[in-house]
């Protein structure tokens, strides 16, 4: 932070031409970030009153890339990519908008998948009041006003399922990987985002951008029985435990169980499992995300409203 405010120090001097903010989306709106996560964001600005347009433009602009070169150096903590994809337009969009820039696109060209994404958008720096308008903003969106019609519904579970089709990498085994397989995380996610955009607007506990959290507001708010909402909250909490140890044990991101014996012996122990117990470990993955696979098989894929 101390960086970030001289740069922008030596060439704004003590007052940027515009307000700025940072806002988290994906794990990192979530609170969900593990080891080797990206951080996914959205920057927004608005010119302060009499600024050039042109000038607070291309200070936004600076701000937002002066912060992803310091925070991927080389420090006593880890570097954290920052990836802006998840903006309006993706890459082909601009890095920065202002605040009307986004009412005006969300207005006129939003999809229903990035409705979805902003449930988890969340400020996380900058200006605050700027950020809360941002919210402001999103909120009809992610929460519409009496839910979601059935065609939204159902372009959610077309979406969802072209990505199991589409995504899932070759060669890849559906019952272990943990973000895209039977049962992982994105089938726990999407559930508790189709209740969340049905019913947000009603249930307020429902409008946060943590996945837990909203399962556990959804199964208080009696949208999804305690036995199911446990399932998924165990699916969920395991599927994100292994890729916390995947990554500690290779050191890179992954989303498979290493194929390598000792790599896969390490993560057994990351998990807690005692020596010669790995063929347990994947025996109690692949249990308890088949039956994670089966609620939402049930509440996403035939959702009963």
């Amino acid at each position: 932070a101390g960086a970030l405010r001289a740069a922008v120090r030596e060439k704004w001097g003590d007052e940027l031409p515009t307000r700025f903010a940072v806002i988290g989306m994906g794990r990192f709106g979530g609170h969900e970030l593990g080891y080797g996560s990206d951080a996914d964001v959205l920057f927004v600005h608005e010119p302060r009153e009499g600024a050039d347009e042109q000038e607070a433009s291309r200070a936004a602009f600076a701000v937002a890339n002066e912060m992803r070169r310091l925070l991927q150096l080389p420090t006593v903590d880890p570097p954290l990519a920052i990836d802006a994809d998840l903006r309006p337009e993706g890459k082909s969009g601009p890095l920065v908008r202002t605040l009307a820039s986004y009412a005006a696109y969300y207005r006129r060209w939003s999809l229903v998948w990035e409705s979805q994404a902003l449930l988890r958008a969340e400020p996380v720096a900058g200006d605050p009041d700027l950020g809360a308008r941002f919210i402001e903003l999103i909120d009809p969106l992610r929460y519409p006003a009496e839910g979601l019609d059935e065609d939204a519904v159902r372009e959610i579970r077309r979406l969802k399922a072209r990505m199991e089709s589409e995504r899932l990498p070759r060669g890849a085994d559906p019952a272990t990987h943990t973000k895209l397989g039977r049962g992982g995380l994105a089938d726990v996610e999407w559930t508790v985002q189709l209740l969340q955009m049905r019913h947000g607007w009603a249930e307020p506990g429902l409008r946060t951008t943590r996945t837990r959290r909203a399962l556990a507001a959804a199964r208080n708010a009696g949208l999804i029985g305690a036995d199911d909402a446990q399932t998924l909250d165990e699916a969920w909490v395991l599927a994100t435990r292994v890729r916390n140890g995947v990554m500690l044990v290779r050191g890179r991101p992954g989303d498979t169980f290493p194929a390598d014996s000792r790599e896969l012996a390490a993560v057994a122990r990351y998990l807690g499992y005692g020596p010669g117990l790995v063929g347990q470990m994947l025996d109690d993955y692949r249990r308890t995300t088949r039956r994670a696979r089966a609620v939402v098989e049930r509440l996403f894929y035939d959702y009963e409203a």
